[in-house]
């Protein structure tokens, strides 16, 4: 079995990626209301701040920063990914592995995570984020996406609402 290093900086603040098994589902979204609720369960009995988070239909982004002398994030994704998954129905196609371990399938194992290092680190993970509504074709202005603390950004004076600009204003530039 493969061992992963991960990086452990307690207090630390991580950029995630978390992706479903079924790359062509919508699940996150059609059941957002049940994820929302699972995270804040989970944040309010292992406590993290949110810095930046976008739910899209089969994966999600988002930037933790962990209380000082805490660096298990593991077991808060766990918890949220087990929580989501607990009451919706197994994968069709679940491998024996995932059979044998009694996961549901829903969700690829690993997950990606990097260390944030530094302000202008952060500030493009943040972008990153924001703009990949955008970037898949979901929508054509970040803030037409509703599932993304963008919009908590914008409320709090952080961000305008017009951030990113509009992908086709972008495009019909190039053409003229």
């Amino acid at each position: 079995m493969s061992r992963y290093r991960r990086a452990k900086i307690a207090g630390g603040t991580y950029f995630f990626t978390l992706t479903l098994a079924d790359r062509s589902s919508d699940l996150l979204v059609r059941h957002i209301d049940r994820f929302r609720n699972i995270y804040r369960s989970v944040q309010e009995r292992r406590p993290f701040e949110t810095v930046a988070i976008c739910v899209l239909p089969d994966h999600l982004h988002a930037i933790l920063s962990l209380p000082d002398g805490d660096a298990d994030f593991a077991t808060r994704w766990n918890l949220i990914k087990s929580g989501f998954s607990r009451g919706l129905p197994a994968a069709t196609s679940r491998s024996a592995s995932k059979t044998m371990r009694r996961e549901k399938g829903i969700w690829q194992r690993r997950y990606w995570e990097h260390a944030i290092r530094d302000d202008a680190d952060l500030a493009r993970h943040v972008d990153y984020i924001y703009f990949n509504p955008v970037k898949h074709g979901l929508v054509t202005r970040v803030s037409d996406w509703p599932h993304s603390s963008f919009h908590r950004h914008v409320k709090g004076g952080l961000l305008s609402l017009d951030w990113g600009g509009d992908i086709r204003e972008i495009s019909g530039s190039f053409g003229e």
